[in-house]
């Protein structure tokens, strides 16, 4: 610690000091603070840019995929032979060194810009993997890791077009011209790119990510036309069906996977039995890659769709908690080859880019996410009278109740109970707020708030007479 790390880090690792600031006095950094009310915002647009623009754009996402694995390497060492902790900072010096080192002086091509950016992704990665959210990060390698470089206000030109306000040009650092980019729908109008990121996909499509800040308007409140109680919308999600509604309304499961599985296929023959390094295999490659680009942009789009309608038609949206991850783990012993395709049907059906979809736009445009208890019996109790019924096999899409008689659709059934469910914990959380504040936007059944456990313990303390102790 102390003057000896510093030894280490300048003479065994090769991380210079802060030479150019040695003389002056630390100074916090002050960082940008964003508007009130508003919001970061990504607009992707597909862009093409030129022969030249390509093969520099190529060489960046090369430099970030070495920069990354070099300052991967370097905290390793640093940690595992010396007990050394290194940070973003030293990593930033020692990319200067490496900039200006004999056998990697093509990184000077380059934008400095976005081998930062590099950096600050790595480290943030390991600020993950601290506080144990998430594993320790790897090397990042051609062929597997996303092709993607990101400028921030320093490494590109931004020059909005005056007929046409939202759109313009846009230049990166190191390159001549401006990027040819397909503006499918405007910029908010008066709102400046804060940062970019430029990525490549596995079908050699090129795409812009615009991240802005604006203001988005709440949608107005919906309530029911016969008192003011929220309009409440309960969503099972399942196979049979993608979705189903509390009103009976089913969407259907597009089950892109199965409609090109024969394409596919076809491709998978093709691309086996060219020669590994050939130019054909490269095309048979592309070939799958568009395709399931196309189904991955169908699926998306789909979802956007299903998604937007049923934020904008209800107040409340009431969903079940699903750990998509546990319900895809890989199939082991007996039955493996029903579970595999199991496996193959949930991911085609993308639960979780619904409900990430629901989250963000809930948040949006001030609606209320309720998350019921992944073990409330939705499907096993009766909607009309509360009772319990049997267990029944996942095959049997509808049953009786025995207390009351009623014929209940199995998903049905199960969407009328998660909103009755849902609209209770609304119902809960609302009336523990203070006067004046809002519902949040999103409720989960195993996260109860503060409010509501604050309240919760003074009805307990009160005792069943209503009287404090």
């Amino acid at each position: 610690m102390g003057a000896e790390a510093g030894r280490v880090k300048r003479e065994v690792l090769g991380v210079p000091d802060r030479a150019k600031h040695r003389r002056k006095a630390a100074v916090p950094v002050r960082r940008r603070a964003p508007e009130a009310d508003t919001r970061q915002r990504v607009y992707r647009y597909r862009c093409y840019p030129t022969p030249t623009q390509t093969a520099q754009l190529t060489q960046t996402f090369g430099a970030c995929r070495w920069a990354y694995n070099e300052g991967l390497a370097l905290r390793d060492r640093a940690w595992r032979e010396h007990r050394v902790s290194l940070g973003f900072a030293e990593s930033c010096r020692a990319l200067t060194g490496w900039r200006n080192a004999e056998g990697t002086r093509w990184l000077q091509e380059v934008s400095s810009v976005v081998l930062q950016q590099a950096l600050r992704h790595l480290d943030a990665a390991f600020g993950r993997f601290f506080q144990g959210t998430a594993r320790h990060p790897r090397r990042r390698k051609k062929g597997r890791s996303r092709d993607a470089a990101t400028y921030v206000r320093t490494g590109f030109r931004w020059t909005e077009d005056p007929e046409r306000p939202g759109t313009g040009l846009i230049a990166l650092a190191k390159q001549a011209g401006p990027l040819r980019v397909r503006w499918s729908r405007p910029l908010p109008e008066g709102a400046r790119p804060v940062k970019l990121t430029v990525s490549r996909d596995r079908a050699g499509r090129f795409f812009v990510s615009v991240l802005v800040e604006e203001r988005i308007e709440p949608l107005p409140p919906v309530f029911l036309p016969t008192g003011g109680a929220p309009k409440a919308v309960g969503l099972d999600l399942g196979l049979a069906a993608l979705v189903t509604l509390d009103d009976g309304e089913k969407v259907e499961h597009p089950r892109l996977l199965k409609k090109y599985g024969a394409k596919l296929a076809a491709r998978q023959r093709s691309l086996h039995r060219k020669k590994k390094g050939s130019n054909n295999r490269n095309k048979a490659r592309q070939e799958i890659a568009r395709l399931y680009a196309l189904i991955g942009d169908a699926r998306r789009d789909a979802l956007d769709r299903l998604t937007t309608r049923l934020v904008r038609e209800n107040q409340v949206l009431v969903v079940e908690d699903l750990s998509v991850a546990s319900l895809v783990r890989s199939p082991r012993g007996e039955g493996r080859r029903r579970k595999a395709g199991l496996n193959r049907a949930i991911l085609d059906a993308s639960w979780g880019e619904l409900l990430r979809q629901l989250r963000y736009k809930c948040a949006w445009y001030g609606r209320t996410l309720v998350v019921v208890d992944r073990f409330f019996p939705s499907t096993r109790r009766c909607s009309a009278c509360g009772a319990y019924g049997p267990k029944t096999d996942l095959a049997v899409r509808g049953w009786s109740c025995g207390a009351c008689g009623a014929a209940h659709d199995r998903d049905v059934n199960a969407a009328r109970n998660l909103r009755d469910e849902g609209l209770r914990l609304y119902g809960l959380v609302a009336s523990a707020l203070p006067a004046g504040r809002a519902v949040p936007s999103m409720i989960r059944a195993s996260e109860t708030p503060d409010c509501v456990r604050v309240r919760v313990r003074e009805d307990v303390r009160a005792g069943p007479t209503g009287r404090r102790p």
